[in-house]
């Protein structure tokens, strides 16, 4: 799928579809991330002698991110500017005060945003939306963390009038997967797109006939060999930080993104059910 008139980060593409790159490909990779600038301006033969590789692997890496070739791929970075993923206020640090703590989150978080904002695909997003809309159910699975994200989709939809369960136990993941059929949409909502226990449901749905939306960090996950689309986030997670923060922030972004399109793309729908949804619970508020 062409990327050319995507406002995508290259940065974050690489990131996100690193741990898919052949040996020779992610050396290329190393080598973009780390010169940045000066790769803009490079020929293809600059980038592959600076990385130790050929041509045709720098072009390989060029078209796995998504673009035609080496000159697509220059343009992109161009257009995205050098900065962009940098930290304004730098790394944390322990001797940080609270207030110089919370530029620096405040920081990451927009850093967040904007690597999320760069991942979007309309193409992917539009036909996410139109195959929701047209659902008989929806299915919204996450696990750990992920599984609030899920909690909190299937909240909104309801909202919107949809006929939407959420599940985070592997078990009650398993059995739901079971029994899905077609017009049936399934969202698997994973950073690493490597959860054992939801891509293995995932795999179930997906031979029962349900459309299935993945939201996932990488690219080239394994859950996404099952998704028919994949909405990618941004947010940074390491083995020490799992179910961190920002990842909630990039996933719930996609979430609202998807959620309010589906809203005005069926508006009258949608002003019924929020009417009746909201006056269902007016008489528990003070």
């Amino acid at each position: 799928m062409s990327r050319v008139n995507s406002p995508m980060n290259p940065d974050v593409m690489i990131t996100s579809i690193f741990q898919s790159l052949t040996k020779s490909e992610q050396k290329v990779a190393e080598v973009v991330k780390n010169r940045l600038k000066e790769a803009v301006y490079w020929s293809v033969s600059d980038l592959a002698e600076n990385a130790e590789v050929g041509e045709t692997t720098v072009i390989r890496f060029c078209r796995k991110l998504g673009y035609r070739g080496y000159q697509d791929f220059k343009l992109a970075v161009a257009q995205n500017g050098t900065e962009g993923t940098k930290q304004e206020y730098g790394e944390v640090e322990d001797t940080d005060s609270l207030y110089v703590l919370a530029q620096k989150v405040t920081a990451e978080n927009n850093a967040t945003l904007q690597n999320t904002l760069s991942l979007v695909d309309p193409d992917s997003m539009e036909e996410a939306a139109q195959e929701i809309i047209a659902s008989s159910k929806i299915y919204l699975f996450g696990v750990g963390a992920s599984g609030v994200m899920a909690q909190q989709a299937q909240y909104r939809f309801m909202r919107l009038g949809f006929n939407a369960e959420t599940a985070s136990d592997s078990h009650v993941i398993a059995m739901n997967c079971s029994l899905v059929k077609k017009g049936d949409v399934v969202i698997g909502i994973s950073t690493s797109g490597s959860t054992k226990d939801l891509v293995d449901a995932i795999e179930i749905a997906k031979r029962n006939g349900a459309y299935i939306i993945c939201i996932t960090n990488h690219m080239k996950s394994p859950i996404t060999k099952y998704g028919n689309v994949a909405l990618l986030t941004s947010g940074k997670e390491d083995p020490l930080h799992g179910g961190a923060f920002s990842s909630l922030i990039s996933q719930m972004h996609v979430m609202d993104v998807l959620t309010r399109y589906i809203e005005r793309q069926q508006k009258d729908r949608s002003l019924v059910a929020l009417q009746k949804t909201a006056k269902a619970v007016s008489d528990k508020l003070y």
